[in-house]
């Protein structure tokens, strides 16, 4: 296998970005697929049930806690919460959309349908794995204005992340297209801190959004800190009133 210094590839913005998440290490990047549609999975979900299983039979075994959290890097609560679930697992259907969120939420499990995304349709394991490394509060889609998030990706100069021109517009009008033949898209992931949102996921259907005139969006929130999530009850509580709220 050969390999090549991260320097000599990547745009200085988007190393940094991966220099979050690793730096100094060996990584694998594996060979693109051809773009999937909207929906498909490729049996993460799988993949979590079976490592779920894994877990309690090691358990069950007289493997103690802590040992299973450094083979499998997953928190004490989260351990704690796989070996004692004495209820049957319900079988939930993936798809990148609003519907199939929502469905998972209902089931405490949105953290989940997260993962999924962001492994499967979303492309971004790496945002995946550093939710992974804190539990988080995560609120069931919430229908909020869409002024209250900023883009951070785009073509435009003030952008965090710089997105070829060309290639942005061509795909915003073909989310602009997908958002209206049918509407039940993934929501938006936001993260609020500091007092703020930042939008990690869905710069382009913001900005698909934005052009077809839609004030209010769903989105699914997480926060890291208790006082940012009493901070943001405080401020945005009348939109999570009915939110199923989960902490993992």
């Amino acid at each position: 296998m050969k390999y090549r210094n991260a320097q000599d590839i990547f745009p200085e913005g988007l190393l940094r970005q991966i220099q979050k998440y690793v730096s100094g290490e060996t990584i694998y990047i594996p060979a693109g697929n051809a773009k999937k549609a909207w929906g498909e999975s490729s049996g993460y979900q799988q993949y979590i049930r079976e490592r779920n299983l894994e877990i309690k039979a090691a358990f069950s075994r007289g493997e103690t806690m802590d040992a299973l959290m450094e083979k499998y890097a997953l928190s004490y609560d989260s351990i704690k919460r796989i070996v004692y679930n004495r209820k049957e697992t319900v079988m939930l259907k993936y798809s990148a959309s609003l519907s199939s969120a929502k469905a998972y939420a209902a089931e405490e499990k949105l953290d989940v349908w997260i993962h999924l995304y962001l492994n499967e349709d979303g492309r971004n394991i790496p945002f995946s794995d550093g939710l992974k490394l804190f539990d988080r509060y995560y609120f069931s889609p919430v229908l909020m204005p869409l002024r209250f998030f900023s883009r951070c990706a785009g073509p435009e100069p003030e952008m965090k992340y710089q997105i070829d021109r060309d290639w942005f517009r061509r795909h915003v009008a073909e989310l602009e297209k997908a958002i209206r033949e049918n509407p039940d898209m993934p929501p938006l992931i936001v993260h609020y801190v500091d007092g703020g949102f930042e939008l990690n996921d869905g710069n382009h259907r913001h900005k698909a959004y934005e052009n077809l005139g839609v004030e209010n969006v769903w989105v699914i929130v997480w926060i890291t800190e208790p006082s940012e999530y009493q901070a943001f009850l405080a401020e945005y509580g009348e939109y999570a009133k009915d939110c199923t709220v989960v902490r993992r």
